[in-house]
């Protein structure tokens, strides 16, 4: 029993980072009709400005997340919209999707050939060690990992549903055009919404990179998983991605240590399918029309 409440916390844990990039999908699809394939890239960036931060500079890593945060909030928030998507998105979604995975292929070969084909090494925010609760024993990174991500999660449906400017946030994820009518800013309540999706990626990176290091193709599987994740919780609530993150992290790790290591990655792919079949709007999802 104590094996199986590890497992399930430790999944748990790589499931909410899951979570954090499928927050991403789920946003940027709400507030501007934007599908992302490179989110994992996106996660893989700010890694690798974090490691340049720590190894050249020398910044200390909570410095090196916020320069991170900085650099991702102007690069993959401001600059993504401004470059990619907004002179896209006119066209309809699949030019967008076409460049989003162009965007992808360019981002690793880019970091790949600038950077190192090798992975790095990097730090943890969380000390070492296990934690004992009773028979239990998890580590300190597995629950620093839960508890962060779960307090951005709160943070983030609170910020939605509590405050003016979440509520025109949501506003416009709804229906542009009558949003406008009620006088928002629909311009910046999307770009919000990108400059946010470029913050969980950077905490996503700091959260995964220790345990998966610094490679330019860690955003592949990151990326894929997030994307089932938020599908499978339901693309129009932002709590369905962190149920789809985590119900995908604890099945891969169940699947690994009671079956075969070999049919792990096969988990998040199988559960898509079982969901998009009987139950296409998702776990938490709602088949209903925009409207404010």
């Amino acid at each position: 029993m104590a094996d199986f409440l590890q497992l399930l916390m430790s999944g748990a844990a790589i499931g909410a980072i899951y979570a954090l990039a499928a927050l991403g999908f789920t946003l940027l699809w709400q507030a501007s009709g934007t599908i992302n394939f490179a989110q994992g890239e996106f996660v893989m960036l700010p890694a690798f400005a974090m490691l340049f931060f720590l190894t050249v500079v020398g910044a200390p890593l909570w410095l090196a997340f916020l320069l991170a945060c900085i650099v991702a909030m102007i690069v993959l928030g401001y600059g993504f919209k401004v470059v990619v998507v907004d002179p896209l998105l006119k066209h309809g979604v699949i030019p967008l999707v076409i460049a989003t995975l162009g965007l992808s292929i360019g981002l690793k070969s880019a970091v790949k050939a600038g950077y190192s084909a090798e992975a790095q090494p990097f730090p943890s925010p969380f000390p070492d060690g296990l934690l004992s609760l009773g028979t239990i024993r998890v580590s300190y990174a597995d629950v620093g990992t839960l508890v962060l991500a779960g307090l951005i999660v709160i943070g983030l449906q609170m910020f939605l549903n509590r405050t003016l400017t979440g509520r025109a946030m949501q506003a416009v994820a709804q229906n542009t055009e009558s949003a406008k009518v009620l006088g928002i800013n629909v311009k910046r309540m999307v770009l919000y919404t990108f400059l946010i999706n470029a913050v969980l990626a950077t905490v996503a990176a700091l959260l995964v990179t220790p345990a998966y290091l610094a490679k330019f193709d860690m955003g592949d599987s990151i990326g894929l998983k997030a994307f089932y994740a938020a599908i499978i919780g339901g693309f129009n609530q932002t709590r369905g991605a962190l149920l789809g993150g985590v119900l995908v992290g604890v099945l891969e790790n169940l699947m690994g240590a009671y079956f075969s290591p070999a049919y792990k990655e096969g988990v998040a792919l199988m559960l898509f399918l079982v969901v998009i079949i009987f139950r296409p709007e998702g776990l938490l999802g709602k088949a209903e029309e925009r409207k404010v």
